[in-house]
C-alpha cells in the first residue's frame, strides 16, 4: 500500500479557514506516541513488543464486523478455547461453529470463517499469507480485512479503513461529502498517512483513536494527539462529520411461523438454504417473508409443514435485520402425519440449545413457550 507523504494532492481540500498555512499535517509519529501510552488491552491484541498471532487477528477482525468490541470479547475467548488454532477450526463441524457464533449475527460470516480456515490449511499449510492479494483470495476476506491482517499480523504498510478510521479521516481533513459515497476518497486520504514504520501499530492506533477519543458524539478533542492538525476542529464542525446520506426507511416483512410438535413434544426444525439470509441455519418453518399482510389461509396451508389443528398464538415475534423489520405470527399445533418439505428434523425442546438457531428463531421459541398452555388447551383451531 502507499506510504506517500501527507503533502500529496488530496481528493478533498480542507476548508479555507483551516488551510495548510494554519493547520499542520497529521503526524503518524504523534499518533504512535499516543498509542504507546494509551493503547487498549484487548484479548486478541499482542502485548507491547509481542508478536501478533495471525489466527487471532483474523478471527477478531471477522467477529468485529458490524459488532462491538464489548460483544466480541466473550465469543473470541470461547472460540480460541474450543479451537486454539486455525487447523482446529478447520476440522470443526460447521454446525458447531454456527452454534458458537449464534448471537453475533450475519451467519454468512460464520460459514465463511469455517471455509476460510479450511482454505488456509489446504492452500497455505495452516499459515495465513502475508500479502493483501493472497489474503483477499480467501473466503470471507475483503479489502478491509486483508489490509488489517497484513498490517497488524505482519506489519505490512497496508491501509485499513473501518468506521472509526473513516470518522477520524473525515474530521482531520474536513471532508464533507456524505457517506457512503465518500468512502473511496476517505480511503485515498487515509493512504497518505499510513507510515512505513510500525504500520501494524499505526493501524491499531487510529482505530483506538476513533473508538476512544474521536467518538461519534462529543469527541474528546482536548485529548487528541492530532487536535492541532484537525481541520474540522478548527472549523467547528467536528461533531457533524462524517456526513451521512439519508437512509431509506426499512420495510416490514411478515410471515406465519409454524411451531409444530409431535406426540413426544419434540419441535420440528428445518435447515435454511446455504445461500442467502441466515444461510445454513436451523429455523422454525414458516411462510415466505414478504411485505404486506400476514399470509392468508390458502398460502399458509401450502407452506405448513404438515397436517395439524393450528392455533394462532397471541401477539407476534418482532426482529430487525439490517435492511428490514420482520414480524412473525406464530401458529402452534401437533402434526397428525409425517412432516413435509426437505431438511425437517424433530428436536426435543430441552435440546434446542444444542442447535444453531439464529436470534429471531430463539425469539419464536420463547414466544411459543410463553403460550404453551394456550397452545395445548384444546378448543377450535385452524385445520390447514
Amino acid at each position: 500500500m502507499s506510504s506517500d507523504p501527507p503533502h500529496r494532492p488530496l481528493p478533498y481540500a480542507p476548508r479555507s479557514d483551516a488551510g495548510p498555512s494554519r493547520t499542520p499535517p497529521p503526524d503518524p509519529a504523534a499518533l504512535l506516541a499516543w498509542y504507546d501510552r494509551h493503547r487498549r488491552t484487548l484479548p486478541w491484541r499482542a502485548p507491547p513488543g509481542g508478536r501478533p498471532e495471525p489466527y487471532h487477528v483474523w478471527l477478531s477482525e471477522i467477529m468485529l464486523q458490524q459488532t462491538t468490541v464489548a460483544a466480541v470479547g466473550p465469543y473470541f475467548r470461547d472460540f480460541v478455547a474450543r479451537w486454539p488454532t486455525v487447523r482446529d477450526l478447520a476440522a470443526a463441524d460447521l454446525d458447531a461453529v454456527l452454534h458458537a457464533w449464534a448471537g453475533l449475527g450475519y451467519y454468512a460470516r460464520a460459514r465463511n470463517l469455517h471455509a476460510c480456515a479450511r482454505a488456509v490449511c489446504a492452500r497455505h499449510d495452516g499459515r495465513f499469507p502475508e500479502d493483501e492479494a493472497a489474503l483477499r483470495a480467501l473466503p470471507g476476506v475483503g479489502e478491509y480485512t486483508a489490509a488489517a491482517i497484513a498490517a497488524i499480523a505482519f506489519d505490512r504498510p497496508a491501509t485499513i479503513v473501518d468506521g472509526n478510521v473513516e470518522r477520524v479521516i473525515a474530521r482531520v481533513f474536513a471532508a464533507t461529502e456524505p457517506l457512503p459515497g465518500a468512502k473511496p476518497a476517505l480511503r485515498a486520504l487515509a493512504r497518505t498517512l499510513t507510515p512505513a514504520a510500525r504500520p501494524g501499530d499505526y493501524a491499531q492506533a487510529i482505530m483506538d483513536l476513533g473508538a476512544t477519543v474521536c467518538t461519534p458524539r462529543r469527541p474528546k478533542c482536548i485529548l487528541c494527539p492530532w487536535a492541532d492538525a484537525c481541520a474540522a476542529r478548527r472549523a467547528g464542525i467536528a461533531e457533524a462529520l462524517p456526513a451521512r446520506a439519508d437512509k431509506a426507511p426499512r420495510p416490514t416483512r411478515r410471515a406465519l411461523a409454524f411451531w409444530a410438535t409431535d406426540a413426544a413434544g419434540s419441535v420440528l426444525l428445518r435447515r435454511r438454504p446455504e445461500r442467502g439470509l441466515l444461510g445454513g441455519m436451523m429455523e422454525v418453518p414458516s411462510t415466505p417473508w414478504r411485505e404486506g399482510a400476514v399470509p392468508d389461509l390458502a398460502e399458509a396451508a401450502a407452506a405448513a409443514p404438515g397436517p395439524a389443528a393450528w392455533r394462532l398464538l397471541p401477539g407476534a415475534v418482532r426482529h430487525t435485520f439490517t435492511h428490514f423489520h420482520l414480524e412473525l405470527t406464530v401458529a402452534a399445533g401437533r402434526l397428525t402425519g409425517a412432516p413435509t418439505g426437505p431438511g425437517a428434523l424433530w428436536v426435543p425442546v430441552e435440546a434446542l440449545g444444542d442447535y444453531a438457531l439464529p436470534t429471531v428463531m430463539k425469539k419464536v421459541a420463547r414466544h411459543a413457550a410463553a403460550h404453551a398452555v394456550l397452545a395445548a388447551a384444546g378448543g377450535p383451531g385452524l385445520v390447514l
